[in-house]
């Protein structure tokens, strides 16, 4: 059994392999990671912090995503998303 801590909730729990996530927080993750995935798909080029401005989601949470390897930095042409 491995103590793990949780990077939403920073609860502590226990499981047989190594996770990021408690079983609560999991559905949290999967649900923030597909609407970043939906957003990126309409506006392509932008960047985390448009991207944390429109859907309420932390930068930090948008970063975690591509220090995963879930999110790819690409090179693109900026542009001002009209509101």
């Amino acid at each position: 059994m491995f103590e793990n801590v949780c990077k939403h909730c920073l609860k502590t729990f226990r499981s047989v392999d190594k996770r990021g996530y408690c079983d609560a927080c999991r559905d949290l993750d999967v649900d923030e990671f597909d609407r970043i995935e939906a957003y990126l798909k309409k506006y392509p080029n932008s960047n985390a912090l448009q991207i944390s401005e429109s859907l309420g989601i932390d930068v930090y949470d948008i970063i975690r995503f591509m220090s995963e390897g879930r999110l790819q930095v690409t090179r693109g042409t900026f542009s001002r998303i009209d509101e």
